[in-house]
């Protein structure tokens, strides 16, 4: 995976259209897919969800992310603020790599939510703080998402069925966050 770079994911994000999904009754969220290089490799931030009374993503492996504040001026916005509100990471525009497609919920009994993932390079591994939202946070390198046996279908309790997930560094990856990364991969890969 040495062509996995940020050039590369940048020249390949820049080539795409995202699908953006228009929804008025959706409200609307962003995430920050923050990629880090590292010797030969990208590395990204995971954060562990903290348990929280009535929040159906509670105790979830996703990206740093929310919902949109009416004072956002645009999703992009969104992605940072929540970002840095929740695991103390300032990113910036210029460290914006693209976007990927809009992802929503599948299941009829989660909010009814659009959420755009932006995608951004950090130069160095920046100090991660958890807020009383995040329970933990680990960086996770791309190419172990990739190894034999890390994709595999596997069931969730919450759900009782089972689901395509991701188990990389202790993590089960499972949900949005694993129609995010996917895509990702896909393209990242060519």
């Amino acid at each position: 995976m040495s062509n996995l770079t940020f050039g590369v994911i940048r020249q390949r994000l820049a080539a795409q259209s995202p699908r953006r999904v228009v929804d008025p009754a959706a409200r609307e969220a962003a995430v920050a897919i923050v990629l880090l290089g590292v010797g030969e490799g990208v590395e990204t931030l995971l954060i562990r969800r903290a348990t929280r009374q009535g929040d159906p993503w509670s105790g979830q492996v996703a990206f740093p992310g929310g919902r949109r504040d009416p004072s956002d001026p645009a999703l992009l916005a969104t992605a940072i603020r929540e970002t840095m509100e929740e695991v103390g990471v300032m990113l910036g525009e210029a460290q914006l790599l693209g976007e990927l497609d809009d992802v929503h919920p599948r299941s009829h009994n989660l909010p009814v939510l659009v959420v755009r993932p932006f995608v951004f390079g950090v130069p160095d591994r920046p100090e991660v703080r958890e807020s009383d939202e995040v329970a933990a946070h680990r960086w996770v390198g791309l190419n172990e998402f990739l190894l034999p046996g890390a994709y595999r279908e596997t069931e969730i309790m919450l759900a009782g069925k089972p689901f395509p997930a991701y188990h990389v560094g202790g993590l089960v990856v499972w949900g949005m966050t694993e129609r995010i990364i996917t895509p990702l991969l896909q393209l990242a890969l060519g």
